[in-house]
This record gives structure tokens, sequence and C-alpha cells, in this order.
């Protein structure tokens, strides 16, 4: 059991940033006024009998700031990834012409940007809740490993300092990510 005492901090920081990726990866899918692939790769559809995502089925492409192609290598799959696009909540109707599928990206009205913000924000909350979580859990690993005599109590104190050290850290840059996703959808 003492293993596990060495490898609590480094399994802390590990699940830290499994939460930080998530992040990232639910900012990308929220769009701004550029075209971006990531506002479509991770939607999915039916390919025969399978649900798929966009990116391993098409190749998406961004021409110009505010188009985005979707080029399925599969031409059979344009009606089936365009009635996905359709029903996603991307609030963007795509144009097809039977090959290719042409999705323009328009401006977004300063509503719908403040929209945007507020579902970025409750991302950057729920990010925030999972540390803690995390942490919480963490602090009740130190505290039995205390009571089952594998830990003096100023080991204890340093350990819990140390996780609420790299807790602090993670929010921080939560805090960060979310102020420079909100800098992105607020500039016109």
């Amino acid at each position: 059991m003492a293993y596990a005492v060495d490898t609590l901090l480094d399994s802390l920081e590990e699940n830290m940033m499994k939460t930080e990726d998530s992040l990232v990866g639910v900012f990308s899918g929220i769009r701004t006024g550029k075209a971006s692939p990531a506002l479509v790769e991770n939607i999915t559809f039916e390919y025969y009998g399978t649900q798929t995502r966009i990116r391993d089925a098409a190749g998406i492409t961004t021409p110009e700031a505010r188009l985005l192609v979707i080029q399925p290598w599969d031409a059979s799959a344009v009606k089936a990834i365009e009635k996905a696009l359709l029903s996603s909540n991307i609030g963007i109707t795509p144009m097809c012409d039977g090959k290719t599928l042409k999705l323009p990206i328009p401006e977004l009205s300063q509503e719908r940007r403040a929209a945007l913000s507020k579902q970025a924000k409750a991302s950057a909350e729920d990010a925030k809740v999972a540390l803690r979580n995390i942490r919480r859990d963490a602090n009740d690993a130190v505290k039995k490993f205390e009571k089952d005599g594998e830990l003096t109590e100023d080991e204890r104190k340093k350990m819990l300092d140390d996780i609420q050290k790299v807790t602090d850290s993670y929010i921080a840059k939560v805090d960060a990510m979310f102020a420079a996703k909100d800098k992105e959808l607020m500039t016109v």
C-alpha cells in the first residue's frame, strides 16, 4: 500500500490533466465567427449501421476564414452527414452539391455571442467541479493513509498542501482558458 502513497500525486495530476484536455475539446466545439474543423469533426452520423464521426469519414477543410468544406470519401455518405449536421446544435445549414457539403459560417449576433460565452462559462465551471472532486478523493486517500499508519501527521499535512497547490494551478489554467475563449467569442 506504500506504493499508492508514492503515486497519489502523480495520479492526481494525471486525472486533472484529463479534465483539462476534456475542457479543451469542449471549447473547440463552441463556435466563434471563424471556420474551424473542430466545430463539426466530432458530430456523428449513421454510416453502414455504425455511428461514425465526420472526421473519420470525410476531409474537413477551411478554404476561407468563414467557410467549412466537408468532402466525404464515400459520396453515398453525403446525405447522412447533411442530416447529422442539420440535427446538431451548431446552427448552420449546409449547402450540398451532391459530392461536398459547404457550411458558410455566419457572423455571430451579440446575443448569440453572449449565449456561447455563457455556455463556455458553464463548461469551465463543470471542469472546476471535476477538479475539486479529484482533490476531495485525493484528500480522502491521504487521510485514510494516515489512519492506516502509512503516513505521519506531518507527511499528511505536506501531502494535503501539495494536493491543494496542484488543484490551484489547474483551476488557474481553467480560468485562463475560459478568459481566452470568452475574449475570442466576444471579439467582433
